[in-house]
């Protein structure tokens, strides 16, 4: 159940890095929660720090927290650099995709080294 948490804490992490770029205005799409202004983008964005950070520390309690965090990052890491290259236009080059998939392939040697 552990792995299971970890593994959704990863997918809400580019939700809010996604919302927390966007509200210093680094992208070249409108920022969704302009400055925390509007309320629902606000919302969702320090909502989803919450619950990865929850479902982390959760996460934590069964697997080693080297393995959890690094799992955790790696999941995050290659999730927003997939969103950038595919919603927000940053450039899909051979390199970049081949090493999201190298990250990918560190997050799984991660788990499967863990002993969990």
């Amino acid at each position: 159940m552990a792995w299971v948490l970890l593994a959704v804490a990863g997918l809400l992490e580019v939700g809010w890095s996604v919302g927390m770029l966007c509200l210093l205005g680094d992208t070249p799409k409108p920022p969704y929660t302009d400055g925390f202004t509007r309320p629902v983008p606000s919302l969702l964005t320090g909502g989803g720090i919450v619950a990865s950070m929850l479902l982390l520390s959760y996460a934590a309690r069964t697997l080693p927290i080297g393995t959890a965090y690094g799992v955790w990052v790696g999941i995050g890491a290659a999730e927003a650099a997939v969103f950038g290259m595919v919603v927000l236009g940053e450039p899909a080059t051979a390199a970049r995709i081949f090493f999201v998939c190298l990250l990918l392939v560190a997050v799984v040697g991660l788990k499967a080294t863990s002993g969990h």
